[in-house]
C-alpha cells in the first residue's frame, strides 16, 4: 500500500474543520498521505480556514452540488491507490484511522461502524438508520452494522470503477457500502465512537431518508434482482389465495378478475426478476 489520500468533504464547516484537519494530519504521522478538502460551494470561510493549514489541498465547487459529489471530486484528484473519508463536523475519532488503515492492508473496505461505547446520535437519527440498516440486511444477505458510516478505508480504483452508479447526496456511503458487498468484496467494520457534531445539519429526515430508501432498492436491483423480485412475487400470490378462496365459494366473476389479475402480476414479477438476473450476469462477464 502506497500511501492514502484523505478526502474530507464540507460544506459550511467552519466550526469543526480546522479541528478535524489537524487530528487527522497527528492520526497519520509517519504515513505517506496526501489530504483533500473538497469544499462543496460553502458560504462561510470553511474553504479559507481549511487552505490555512499547510499540507492541506482545497477543490473548491462553485455551487453546493452534494456530499456525494465532494467525494467522486476527490476521488478524482487523488493519487494514492487507498482512500480515507471522514466528515468535516468533527463527530468522527480521528484516533481510530491508525486502526482503519491497518485493517485495509487486508480488506477491500473498513468502515468505522458507530457501535462503540459512545454514540451520540438524536433518536430519528437512530431510528430511521435501524430502520433503513435492517431492509439492507434483508435484501443484502448480510449483517451490515453501520450501512453509512462517513469514516471509512476503501481501494480508490474500486470507488473510481463504480463512480457512475454512486449517487451524488447522502446515499454515497450507503450505495457504495451495497455495491463492494453485491460484488463480493471484502468489507470489514471497526466499531468506533460518534461524537455530536459542530454546526448545524444538513440532514433532511423526510427527504433524505425516502432518497436512501430508493437508492437502496435501485442499487440492489442492479445486482441482486432475484432478492427483490422473487420476494415480491411471492408476496402477489399470497395474496391471491384468499382472493381464490372466496371465488371457489362464491363463482364471483369480480374475485376470479382479482385472482387472475394478482396471478398475472407474480408471474410478470417473476419473470422481470429472472430477466434483470440474465442481463445483469452477462454485464459482468
Amino acid at each position: 500500500m502506497s500511501g492514502i489520500t484523505v478526502i474530507v468533504p464540507a460544506y459550511n464547516e467552519s466550526s469543526g474543520i480546522v479541528g478535524v484537519l489537524e487530528q487527522v494530519q497527528g492520526a497519520l504521522e509517519g504515513v505517506e498521505h496526501e489530504i483533500l478538502v473538497v469544499d462543496d460551494g460553502s458560504t462561510d470561510d470553511t474553504s479559507q480556514l481549511a487552505g490555512s493549514i499547510t499540507g492541506v489541498r482545497v477543490v473548491s465547487h462553485g455551487r453546493n452540488e452534494g456530499y456525494g459529489a465532494a467525494i467522486k471530486t476527490g476521488l478524482r484528484r487523488g493519487r494514492h491507490d487507498r482512500v480515507l473519508i471522514i466528515d468535516a463536523d468533527a463527530s468522527y475519532p480521528e484516533g481510530s484511522i491508525p486502526k482503519l488503515i491497518e485493517l485495509s492492508r487486508d480488506a477491500d473496505m473498513v468502515v468505522g461502524a458507530r457501535t462503540g461505547r459512545r454514540v451520540e446520535e438524536s433518536w430519528l437519527r437512530r431510528t430511521v438508520k435501524k430502520s433503513i440498516v435492517t431492509l439492507a440486511n434483508y435484501l443484502g444477505e448480510t449483517n451490515i452494522p453501520d450501512l453509512n458510516s462517513g469514516l471509512r478505508v476503501f481501494r480508490r480504483d474500486l470507488g473510481l470503477k463504480y463512480i457512475n452508479l454512486l449517487p451524488a447526496g447522502f446515499s454515497f456511503t450507503s450505495t457504495i457500502t451495497l455495491v463492494f458487498l453485491s460484488e463480493g468484496y471484502r468489507v470489514e467494520y471497526l466499531p468506533i465512537d460518534y461524537r455530536k457534531r459542530k454546526g448545524w445539519s444538513k440532514f433532511r429526515p423526510f427527504h433524505d431518508t425516502l432518497n436512501m430508501l430508493i437508492l437502496i432498492l435501485r442499487t440492489l436491483v442492479y445486482f441482486n434482482p432475484l432478492r427483490v423480485f422473487l420476494p415480491l412475487g411471492v408476496l402477489l400470490l399470497v395474496m391471491a389465495l384468499p382472493a381464490a378462496l372466496v371465488w371457489s365459494h362464491t363463482g364471483s366473476t369480480s374475485w376470479a378478475a382479482i385472482l387472475i389479475g394478482l396471478v398475472v402480476a407474480a408471474l410478470q414479477v417473476f419473470g422481470i426478476g429472472v430477466v434483470a438476473d440474465v442481463i445483469g450476469k452477462r454485464h459482468k462477464l
